[in-house]
């Protein structure tokens, strides 16, 4: 049978996009990406693909690249405002359950294995959307207009997509208390394969140094910014600098690199909770439908598997997205809900907040570490891992790269 709505628009080029374009080419249908972003976005932390998004990868056949690019670190140490070492753990303890690797390396491979096949259009987003019985006319913010079948929201925490078809963002988003902010900075300090953490109370600056590269990243507790204070990063540099004003270590000189750095990211502690992920001919996938927050260490998980079952089922309904968009959000929402469950555990073991409770965590780390970090990272992940329906491969369509018109 002939799949109908085979034209598909994606908007964001991280990880729930690319995997979701890669799976649409190969049953048949015809995705377009469009991404805010002039080119693949570089940079970034480490980040974590547990499975089942590894056997996602693995389906993908970019496993051998991703262990490729794979981070491998050694210890997390604590220290006290003088740098000196106050508790640590061996990471080579915990159990191995996933890869981790730098962000911008995942969004590159995963921009290699599908830009051959789909259409890809940076430094451009959507703009409006209107919606009828037969397809969505979609303006971009070039000017440019054209028609889809469908329209898929892979555009992150902040979507416009979300925004635009299903309401604003401050129905959905729950503050969670923190902001992060983290930029690459140099390797001065002469780690390798390591992180070393500084707190005060309700606050954390590390340095996070693996392969060539060093980040450094701030977490810190602040009531919730209101307004497109995701899009004014002068005044987050400025709350940034005001809530480690007076922090010791080595805080100054890591917030003028930090502040500095043409790669500044700043953004809340904060999950995506709604009702429901579709409108009419609109989805979501990833931090868009169901953000998990930062700290949670396996939102990239979410955005792989979410990506996998959304084409599958689109797929398995020959294109009837009424069928398909609802049985993608009960398959995929019972992981999505567990995984949201458990992020405290992870504030309170980076971020303590007294100064108490930062003498316990290191009292407690050289003692019961990996047990405590072992424990949380089980937390994060379903009781049981979802074992993946086979949608089978279908046929690849393949597209000639062309431009908005």
């Amino acid at each position: 049978m002939t799949a109908k709505n085979r034209d598909v628009l994606i908007s964001g080029a991280s990880a729930a996009g690319p995997t979701l374009t890669y799976w649409l080419a190969r049953h048949g249908f015809r995705p377009v990406v469009v991404e805010r972003a002039p080119s693949p976005r570089e940079g970034g932390y480490p980040i974590d693909v547990f499975d089942p998004a590894v056997e996602v990868a693995r389906r993908m056949d970019i496993l051998p690249s991703l262990r490729q690019a794979r981070v491998e670190m050694t210890e997390l140490s604590f220290v006290d405002g003088a740098g000196r070492r106050r508790a640590g753990i061996d990471s080579r303890a915990l159990p191995n359950r996933g890869i981790e690797l730098p962000r911008g390396d995942l969004v590159r491979i995963l921009h290699d294995v599908t830009r051959n096949d789909v259409e890809y259009v940076f430094g451009d987003s959507i703009s409006t959307m209107e919606e009828d019985g037969d397809g969505v006319d979609v303006t971009f913010e070039s000017g440019g207009t054209r028609r889809f079948d469908l329209v898929v929201g892979a555009d992150g925490l902040h979507s416009l997509t979300r925004a635009l078809a299903l309401g604003e963002e401050a129905r959905f988003i729950h503050h969670l208390g923190y902001y992060v902010a983290a930029a690459d900075v140099g390797k001065e300090m002469g780690l390798h394969d390591k992180v070393v953490m500084y707190n005060e109370p309700g606050k954390m600056a590390g340095v996070y140094s693996y392969l060539d590269r060093a980040t450094a990243i701030f977490v810190f507790r602040h009531p919730e910014l209101h307004g497109d204070d995701h899009r004014d990063p002068d005044r987050q540099r400025r709350v940034l600098a005001e809530a480690f004003a007076d922090a010791s270590w080595r805080v100054p000189d890591l917030l003028a690199q930090v502040t500095s750095a043409p790669d500044f990211y700043f953004d809340s502690v904060s999950q995506i909770k709604m009702p429901r992920w579709s409108s009419g001919r609109v989805t979501l996938a990833g931090d868009a439908a169901h953000c998990p927050a930062l700290l949670s260490g396996h939102g990239t998980t979410l955005a792989m598997l979410g990506a996998y079952v959304l084409a599958g089922e689109l797929h398995a309904a020959a294109g009837d997205h009424h069928v398909a968009f609802a049985r993608y959000e009960e398959k995929h929402r019972k992981v999505v809900e567990r995984g949201q469950s458990s992020v405290s555990q992870g504030a309170g073991l980076l971020v303590p907040g007294s100064a108490s409770a930062i003498r316990v965590r290191n009292l407690l780390a050289p003692l019961s570490g990996a047990l405590i970090v072992a424990n949380r990272l089980a937390s994060l992940l379903p009781r049981r891992t979802p074992v993946l329906e086979d949608y089978g491969p279908g046929p690849l369509a393949t597209v000639p790269p062309a431009g908005l018109t």
